[in-house]
């Protein structure tokens, strides 16, 4: 398994997490490496417009672009969620993304910002990622979200799972199931044993 080395933050605490998981992981930013992996990790903190610098740097859009044409799968942790929609918007500034969902990543509209803690999530009928801590808690850090979901199935393919949560009153995607492509706008990394028992239902899964 590889985690996506792109200079973003947090990549060894990922690797430790996944390797608690029982998988072996290798840490890089080769594209090719990243492509013929068990599974790809994209991890990511900060500002969406830095992070797709820093993925389009290591041709990361095509090696994620690859691996789901092929079914092979991919998980995006934080703004390595955000950066799978098409776009994200901050200050203003709009920033296309790797374009596997549509829809924008915009600022919540919350009264405090940002969401820092510990948060339940709305978990859907049939999930495989949250199986065994559907009722858990798990740590958010964030200014920025999916805050609408418009993806629908063609009638021939499954519908994506989508799981919610919210802050202040202000709801947002916090995890996206849907076929090969996963993702978390929690880090399940610094999710105790919850974090721990999602990272080894997707390691599972594989």
């Amino acid at each position: 398994m590889v985690v996506l080395d792109y200079g973003s933050g947090n990549l060894r605490s990922a690797v430790r997490a996944l390797e608690r998981a029982g998988a072996a992981v290798e840490l890089t930013s080769d594209r090719v490496t990243a492509e013929e992996a068990d599974g790809l990790v994209v991890p990511g903190v900060g500002a969406f417009a830095a992070c797709m610098t820093g993925l389009r740097a290591v041709d990361g859009p095509r090696a994620i672009g690859r691996r789901l044409a092929g079914g092979r799968a991919v998980l995006g942790i934080c703004v390595g969620m955000q950066v799978l929609f098409e776009r994200g918007v901050e200050h203003g500034v709009e920033t296309e993304g790797c374009d596997e969902w549509p829809g924008a990543i915009e600022r919540l509209q919350a009264p405090v910002v940002p969401h820092m803690g510990w948060n339940t999530v709305d978990v859907p009928d049939g999930s495989v990622l949250f199986a065994g801590v559907e009722g858990e808690r798990f740590y958010f850090v964030h200014s920025y979200a999916a805050r609408t979901w418009r993806l629908r199935t063609d009638g021939r393919t499954r519908a994506p799972l989508v799981t919610w949560s919210e802050h202040r009153g202000d709801r947002f995607v916090a995890a996206v199931e849907n076929g090969p492509l996963c993702a978390t706008q929690f880090h399940p990394e610094k999710s105790g044993d919850a974090g721990a028992v999602l990272l080894r239902n997707w390691v599972a899964s594989l």
